[in-house]
């Protein structure tokens, strides 16, 4: 088929060299002003763009999801810390997302650039204690997200030329994949164990469409299209270790980590080849090939984390945190281009800090705020054209208390953070985004008796 021997239009969906590549927006570039999605060729590949649906408080210290725990914030990254929140005191969890992202590239040797956005829900998340010793959570969190639209100007001078002389190729996708889960977690004196049990689901559309520019030729008037539909569904889990203990009478040490094995998630795909023939007020459909829901599996990789942290309770702390994901397990049964360009395998490192003035200070509520900064820096899971894309950012944020009652307490959080993306080698893209994060916590004492006076 014409569509998948042009190895240089597939190759344009990641880079900005060789031919003429724009997004189909208005104003300055990428998003999509009617759905206020983010324009990223990145996302073309594997699953999409990986998503992080964690607690702004712990966004803001470098994402030391392993080790970091809270009664006012939850972390559902490592189910383990569901043991540790305050008896008694429930926790609902709920933020949103906005980023901005703007992309470097090279367009016939000329530098070009192109700036877009989005917002998004990042997470919601209701904890509660069962005693003192145990806890379970109840949550949803998106996992990743496609969206591009790019189109590809052909001609006789491409490589391989183009039998049917001047046209445009038009590249779209967009989904979503989510996860919906329940955890629970249990204490025996400092040791945690916990684990996530969710639902993992969504649609990912795609679409080739190839379009004749050139009048003079016989094929002036006929268009072919090229369009998938993924859908996936099945269960999927992960698990984790917090372990805490005192080194003196005010600095605790935790360590924690968190697992999952490689694990099949169902999936259905359906396929269309589409031809269009138009001739004065003749228009003539044919659908070359169809197929329609084959059944298959999405192969998740097996992953792991490991951190470390010193703290001083409701004061301070700092901790790191390392993860690995092995990306050669990962395979799709059913849309095999998703298991294209990708690494074999990936890492991350994190770090971050915590600092509270004074909780006791009632008067001033900066003080009985808590301020976090942190950096972190990877590879990400994209590997296109045999070309590694590393990243790194830093993260800053609050979590300032709002009105307190008897039995009532909240928290609102932000969370800034500052990433690059990719490198401008090799005809690639290079990609620089700054995300914000804003949440609120609420608490309040779970089983409690109402008293009277």
């Amino acid at each position: 088929m014409f569509l998948s021997r042009n190895r240089l239009g597939h190759i344009l969906l990641l880079t900005l060299s060789g031919t003429q590549l724009l997004a189909q927006t208005s104003g300055s570039g990428g998003s999509n002003p009617r759905n206020g999605r983010d324009n990223n060729p990145y996302s073309r590949y594997g699953m999409g763009e990986l998503l992080n649906g964690n607690t702004p408080a712990l966004k803001a210290m470098g994402n030391i999801s392993s080790v970091w725990s809270s009664s006012y914030a939850i972390n559902t990254d490592n189910p383990a810390t569901y043991a540790f929140f305050e008896n008694k005191r429930a926790v609902f969890d709920i933020a949103g997302t906005g980023s901005s992202r703007t992309t470097h590239g090279t367009i016939n040797g000329v530098s070009a650039n192109y700036t877009s956005g989005t917002a998004t829900i990042n997470h919601m998340a209701f904890a509660v204690p069962v005693s003192k010793n145990a806890g379970f959570t109840l949550g949803f969190k998106p996992q990743t997200r496609t969206y591009y639209n790019l189109v590809d100007s052909i001609g006789f001078g491409s490589n391989p030329p183009s039998p049917i002389g001047n046209a445009k190729k038009y590249y779209g996708g967009e989904g979503a994949l989510n996860l919906a889960f329940i955890g629970g977690a249990a204490r025996y004196k400092g040791l945690s164990i916990g684990a996530n049990f969710g639902y993992m689901f969504g649609n990912t559309n795609t679409s080739t469409l190839l379009v004749p520019q050139n009048d003079s030729l016989i094929y002036r008037s006929q268009t072919a299209e090229y369009s998938t539909l993924t859908r996936t569904g099945g269960i999927y889990w992960k698990s984790g270790l917090l372990y805490e203990t005192k080194l003196d009478s005010s600095i605790k040490l935790r360590i924690g980590g968190t697992f999952n094995v490689a694990q099949k998630v169902k999936q259905y795909f359906s396929e269309y080849h589409i031809s269009r023939f138009s001739y004065t007020d003749t228009l003539i459909r044919d659908t070359a090939y169809f197929a329609k829901d084959v059944k298959g599996n999405m192969t998740m990789p097996m992953s792991y984390s490991v951190g470390v942290m010193l703290l001083s309770e409701n004061k301070w702390g700092i901790g790191v945190d390392y993860s690995a994901t092995q990306w050669s397990d990962f395979n799709s049964s059913v849309n095999t281009a998703w298991n294209k360009g990708l690494a074999s395998s990936t890492w991350r490192l994190g770090v971050g800090a915590e600092y509270t003035p004074d909780i006791s200070d009632f008067r001033h509520v900066l003080s009985r705020s808590t301020w976090r900064i942190g950096g972190y820096m990877g590879t990400d899971y994209v590997q296109p054209i045999s070309t590694s894309l590393s990243y790194y950012g830093v993260t800053a944020g609050t979590s300032i208390p709002l009105r307190r009652y008897q039995t009532q307490l909240s928290y609102l959080h932000a969370a800034f953070d500052y990433n690059m993306l990719g490198t401008t080698n090799n005809g690639m893209i290079k990609q620089n985004s700054l995300r914000f994060t804003l949440g609120v916590t609420m608490t309040a004492r779970w089983f409690d008796r109402p008293k009277y006076q």
